[in-house]
C-alpha cells in the first residue's frame, strides 16, 4: 500500500551546498523547525529532539554528496515517521523539497495542517539563509 504525498518545495536564493550545511546540522533544527525546542546528540545520526509533543528519536541518513536530509523520526508512541528532505541545485540557488506522507489515521483537515507547518517551517529556513 502507498500513501498519498505532497512535496512541499521552496527556492532558496542561496548555492546547494550552503542550504545543505545548514539544514543537514540537526543543532539548526530548533532554529527553523516551529515545533522543536532543542536537539541533544546521541551519535552522528541519532539525536533526540525536545519538543511539545514530548521527546522524538531522530535518526538521519549520514552526511552525503546529494542533497539527501532524509531522516525517520519516531514519536512518543513509538510509531515512526519517515521524512524525506533534498536540497537540489537550481541555477545559483537552491530548492528545498520536504516530502509529506499522508498518514493512516491522519484527517484531510490534518494531513493539510501538517503540510502548512512544513511550508511555515521551509519558508523560515529560506528566510533565516538569505539574510545572512
Amino acid at each position: 500500500m502507498t500513501y498519498p504525498v505532497k512535496n512541499i518545495s521552496v527556492s532558496i536564493n542561496k548555492p546547494a551546498d550552503k542550504v545543505y550545511q545548514f539544514a543537514s546540522n540537526p543543532e539548526n533544527f530548533p532554529v527553523w523547525v516551529e515545533f522543536i525546542n532543542s536537539m541533544n546528540k546521541e551519535t552522528e545520526e541519532i539525536w533526540f529532539a525536545e519538543t511539545n509533543m514530548g521527546n522524538l528519536k531522530i535518526e538521519f541518513v549520514p552526511k552525503n554528496e546529494f542533497g539527501v536530509i532524509d531522516h525517520l523520526v519516531t514519536l512518543p508512541d513509538g510509531s515512526t515517521v519517515n521524512n524525506p528532505i533534498r536540497v537540489i541545485a537550481n541555477g545559483k540557488g537552491s530548492e528545498l523539497v520536504f516530502t509529506l506522507f499522508w498518514m493512516p489515521n491522519r484527517t484531510e483537515e490534518e494531513f493539510n495542517q501538517d503540510a502548512k507547518l512544513v511550508e511555515n517551517d521551509l519558508k523560515k529556513i529560506k528566510q533565516i539563509l538569505e539574510t545572512e
